[in-house]
């Protein structure tokens, strides 16, 4: 008895093992020979946020059409572990790899020549060598691989014209890092402020915005001790653009009774306080580039943009909790953007990086940043 208690001992741990090994995500098809594959960044695919954005357009695909699917999490934020994570999903079968955010660039950089039969999809990002050494790192985008960005300035502006038309004025704009994806989120927060103050017709320093970047994307007192002070100095509602940094947010705004708008996905689930989000479409970027593959038109070689143009961006009007801001509303401002009748300026323009003080604002908004 006790020598089939220590084998099955034995037996479970091995089990458990593999298990850890292959990741969660399958429908039910076995353990290998798995189709399609991502790797996640450092969260998991429920994080409401990037990985769930872009696996919920891979289990999407692959149940609409048969396909197997798989995630893999890496161990660590390393380009080792990553790409130690592709390997895995290469050996698990995958022919198509989804890779979501711009802490994969260098990995898929690299991946896409070790795996040149493996379709690579690298969502908010180019690939590259990762040394910045020069200022400018190697970018190459291999035949099997398509980079995948999006128009956050869009984005950005659909929350700031709404918010403003929903009857707010006095805004907040706290984004995590200053990298380019976070700034283009928020000079198009202001940018859509502004140009629903014109349409209004208010006067100067009708609108304000207070505008910080914490420097990371983590949850932190600090974060949430600033939310709080800026609703307590009349803040109505704030945009929080930094992964975490959104819980500080709402956590303040709960403390509040104000509001938020959140960021990439819709977090309409994640508080109560939270009004809209600035989405990037990362289920219909993923299910689009699969279907291409499948279809035989696979983009690789390519940096494809996802704007409104081709529904890259936009609002979950149907979660959204305007009291004004009405679908009619969102649809003709949307039409404007998807025809590019609007110029809203991004973090670079005509080759030169832009400073939220660069923007023009003929309705005047007072920012304060670091």
């Amino acid at each position: 008895m006790l020598k089939t208690r220590k084998l099955m001992a034995v037996a479970l741990a091995v089990i458990f093992i593999i298990g850890m090994l292959g990741g969660c995500g399958n429908n039910g098809a076995g353990d290998t020979g798995k189709e399609l594959a991502l790797i996640t960044d450092l969260g998991t695919i429920d994080d409401k946020s990037f990985n769930q954005g872009a696996w919920e357009g891979v289990k999407m695909y692959a149940t609409e059409n048969n396909k197997t699917y798989e995630y893999y999490q890496p161990t660590e934020q390393s380009t080792t572990a990553y790409l130690d994570a592709i390997e895995l999903a290469v050996k698990g079968g995958a022919a198509v790899i989804v890779t979501p955010g711009f802490l994969f660039e260098e990995p898929v950089y690299l991946a896409q020549d070790q795996y040149p039969d493996v379709k690579f999809i690298l969502l908010d990002g180019s690939p590259n060598d990762g040394d910045w050494s020069s200022g400018m790192p190697s970018f190459k985008t291999g035949s099997n691989t398509v980079g995948v960005t999006y128009a956050e300035h869009e984005a950005g502006f659909l929350a700031g014209y709404a918010a403003v038309k929903d009857g707010f004025r006095s805004l907040g704009f706290m984004g995590g890092m200053a990298v380019p994806a976070v700034k283009k989120f928020g000079y198009g927060f202001v940018q859509g402020a502004e140009y629903a103050g014109q349409e209004l017709g208010l006067g100067n320093s009708a609108i304000t915005v207070k505008y910080f970047y914490t420097g990371a994307f983590a949850a932190t007192p600090e974060a949430q001790s600033m939310a709080s002070s800026w609703y307590n100095d009349g803040v109505e509602v704030i945009f929080a653009c930094g992964g975490a940094v959104g819980n500080s947010v709402m956590a303040a705004a709960e403390a509040t009774g104000n509001k938020v708008i959140g960021v990439d996905v819709d977090q309409s689930s994640e508080s109560a306080t939270v009004i809209t989000s600035a989405m990037k479409e990362l289920k219909v970027s993923v299910y689009d580039c699969i279907s291409d593959y499948y279809g035989g038109s696979f983009p690789g070689g390519q940096d494809i943009v996802f704007t409104a143009g081709n529904l890259g961006v936009g609002l979950p009007m149907e979660s959204s909790k305007f009291s004004s801001f009405t679908q009619s509303d969102y649809d003709a401002i949307y039409a404007k953007l998807a025809d590019n009748e609007i110029d809203i300026w991004p973090d670079v323009r005509n080759g030169v990086d832009v400073n939220v003080s660069d923007l023009p604002k003929s309705v005047t908004v007072v920012t304060e940043f670091n």
